[in-house]
């Protein structure tokens, strides 16, 4: 069982409903456990959330992980979501993406 990779679903909350179908993918075809990090599903706004928190719980994700996946539609990654690249790649995680990525000068496979 140990032989199963864990990945941590990376991205925009604006695309919770690619990252939701990639997750099922990904543990339905692939044979993953994924961490989704999906909070507003329907679209909503949340008024007063711990942002500095939600980081903290974010980390720890990629922490306990062998790898995050970038949901990056169309190539976009925001501010948030170059920190978690930066912070997975200091830990030595695999980074996949579902767009190819290029970040500081070093490209970033796409997932195949």
């Amino acid at each position: 069982m140990n032989d199963i990779k864990v990945i941590t679903i990376c991205g925009s909350m604006r695309f919770s409903k690619e990252m939701m179908k990639i997750s099922e993918e990904l543990e339905l075809k692939d044979g993953y456990a994924v961490i989704q990090c999906v909070y507003n599903a329907d679209g909503e706004k949340y008024e007063g959330l711990d942002t500095e928190l939600l980081g903290k719980i974010h980390r720890r994700k990629i922490d306990i992980s062998d790898a995050i996946y970038l949901v990056n539609v169309n190539g976009c990654i925001g501010n948030s979501t170059k920190n978690e690249i930066i912070y997975a790649r200091s830990l030595g995680k695999e980074i996949l993406s579902l767009e190819p990525l290029e970040l500081e000068g070093v490209k970033i496979p796409q997932w195949v």
